[in-house]
């Protein structure tokens, strides 16, 4: 089978122009219009986090909001409409209710894991690295060119989170993002989002774990 035909590898959207760098700071101004910003070392709300994280930022556990969710009669309502309600309701930060909403409908078999809102599906891998974050950064751009079938159409080198953004086909998107140094180590993370179909999820998956072997391989 070709690479074209291969489903789990990303090809490149064919552009006759470039995006600018100020593109890239369009999903931290999309969080921060939400009323929040996500922990540190989560990258979208497709993924599952644990109680303990969830506790801390919420002050109640995963079942207690589930609780408060069926009690309210949460699962004839959109996604939409329960981020609200813990917003309103609750004073839930816009993140933390996006989060919460996610689980729940994933808990409740509303959602397939890492389905979005808008019925695509989003996969994310992240490792800790030695390292700088500009220099993490030009490192995964480097060795992630391959995997998206050339360089980034977007970059912000300038933001507490460093970030560069692929173009795929079919409106998918691969975001690239740095963290915050902790203990000598950046967290770097790979999202690749708007899947159309939820058989791809695994399979990219397994294409984003390899990606970044290529870049930790690199470090040793």
């Amino acid at each position: 089978m070709s690479t074209h035909d291969d489903p789990s590898t990303p090809r490149r959207r064919a552009s006759s122009g470039r995006r600018s760098a100020d593109g890239a700071t369009a999903a931290a101004a999309a969080s921060a219009a939400a009323g929040g910003v996500p922990p540190r070392g989560v990258s979208g709300h497709e993924q599952t986090m644990s109680d303990a994280r969830l506790g801390a930022g919420t002050g109640r556990s995963a079942e207690q909001w589930f609780a408060l969710l069926d009690a309210a009669d949460s699962t004839t309502r959109s996604h939409t409409q329960i981020a609200r309600w813990l917003v309103d309701e609750h004073e839930v930060p816009g993140w933390w209710a996006q989060s919460i909403t996610v689980r729940y409908e994933q808990a409740r078999g509303m959602r397939l894991p890492g389905q979005q809102a808008d019925g695509t599906f989003s996969v994310s891998v992240s490792r800790s690295l030695r390292g700088g974050q500009l220099e993490l950064l030009d490192l995964a751009v480097e060795r992630f060119a391959a995997f998206a079938g050339g360089p980034p159409d977007s970059t912000s080198r300038s933001a507490k989170h460093p970030t560069a953004r692929w173009r795929l086909p079919s409106d998918e998107s691969l975001l690239l993002t740095v963290a915050p140094p902790v203990g000598g180590k950046c967290s770097v993370s790979l999202t690749l989002s708007r899947l159309r179909l939820p058989e791809r999820v695994e399979p990219v998956k397994q294409e984003l774990t390899k990606a970044f072997r290529v870049v930790s391989d690199r470090q040793n």
